[in-house]
């Protein structure tokens, strides 16, 4: 069921909600959390259908934002919210309104979507694209519990990556860093199954893609030893080299979907290591809603201390490259200069 509102009201809104929950014969709220998606046009319908998606696993209430421009400057300067509520088959399932903010509204957006918050539930804000440069600190952004980005759907991701460590606050998180979630747990299982000491590591992937960075920080800061970039042509992550004193440990995945495990005095096996769609990766973050500390420590260690990457496979991607789901950045040269020592337990997210 969809209903249309225009020059409408936060009041009205929530008049609109309690009449489709009772045309479609659900007059109980039966979800868990408030996910505030701040976003354009351009970007609007992908963001909703990943929503509705993991909706499936945490029942909502999705909140769009969309800021409109007026061309007219008369109606620059006056106030105006246009909304569209749907509920039912329309909404996943939970309950969906798009807000068309314009004019004045554009500066007190917490405003309108305060009294749409469901009550005693978590608030998490997501910008698929063009998020604040410290989300902690935005209007909508001060609201939540949890602040996903994406790093990736920025123009410059690693400078994009550099920044956010610059104003991580508890809740933040970045779905370039869900994107290595399988491959932290199978590097971690399979130094479990090898007691060894860890003397080095190969991360390789495409170029620009904040995900093979954060993979290659998260190993450095939990291994405790030099970890080099490798530049390939993706798609996103295409393998993680570990040097042991037992031993070469390869994990490859050429094709974005299978991959070659590949350990001393083992048979290759191979493992399911699929690049996920977004709505696999906000359900994922939609899972814990507190502090994430462990992406904390991999951001406070640092881009910089990663040597910049060094070209090994030919026809790596250039800056005007297709976004993709996982995410790497480039390989140039040199290793980290971080001196080796007793390799840590990695452990997984």
């Amino acid at each position: 069921m969809k209903i249309d509102l225009t020059e409408t009201t936060a009041s009205k809104v929530n008049k609109a909600l309690v009449q489709g929950r009772r045309a479609s014969g659900t007059p109980a709220v039966g979800m868990v959390l408030t996910l505030v998606i701040v976003t354009d046009e351009e970007n609007a319908y992908d963001a909703q259908k990943a929503a509705n998606e993991a909706s499936r696993e945490h029942p909502s209430r999705t909140l769009v934002v969309i800021k409109r421009v007026s061309r007219s400057p008369r109606d620059r300067a006056a106030a105006r919210l246009d909304a569209e509520v749907r509920v039912g088959a329309d909404a996943g399932t939970g309950e969906t309104v798009v807000l068309r903010m314009y004019g004045e509204a554009l500066h007190h957006a917490q405003s309108v979507v305060l009294p749409l918050l469901l009550p005693d539930a978590p608030v998490v804000v997501w910008w698929p694209v063009n998020a604040p440069l410290d989300p902690a600190k935005d209007p909508l952004g001060a609201l939540a519990q949890r602040r996903v980005t994406d790093s990736y759907a920025a123009e410059q991701p690693i400078q994009e990556l550099t920044a956010r460590s610059a104003v991580y606050a508890p809740g933040d998180t970045d779905l370039s860093w869900s994107r290595i979630t399988p491959w932290r747990s199978m590097l971690a299982a399979a130094l479990d199954q090898l007691p060894c000491q860890v003397t080095g590591i190969e991360v390789e992937g495409e170029e620009f893609n904040p995900s093979c960075e954060l993979l290659a920080m998260w190993l450095a800061d939990r291994l405790d030893v030099p970890v080099a970039r490798a530049v390939s042509s993706g798609p996103g992550l295409t393998s993680v080299r570990m040097e042991t004193d037992h031993g070469v440990i390869i994990l490859d995945r050429a094709n974005g979907s299978l991959a070659t495990l590949c350990m001393p005095g083992q048979p290759d096996r191979a493992v399911a290591l699929k690049r996920r769609e977004t709505s696999e990766l906000l359900a994922e973050e939609l899972r814990r809603l507190d502090p994430d500390d462990t992406y904390a420590a991999t951001l406070k260690y640092g881009v910089d201390r990663i040597g910049a990457p060094s070209p090994r496979t030919s026809g790596g991607a250039g800056p005007d490259r297709a976004r993709e789901s996982d995410s790497p950045d480039e390989p140039k040269a040199a290793p980290a200069a971080k001196k080796a020592a007793p390799a840590k337990r990695a452990a997984s997210k």
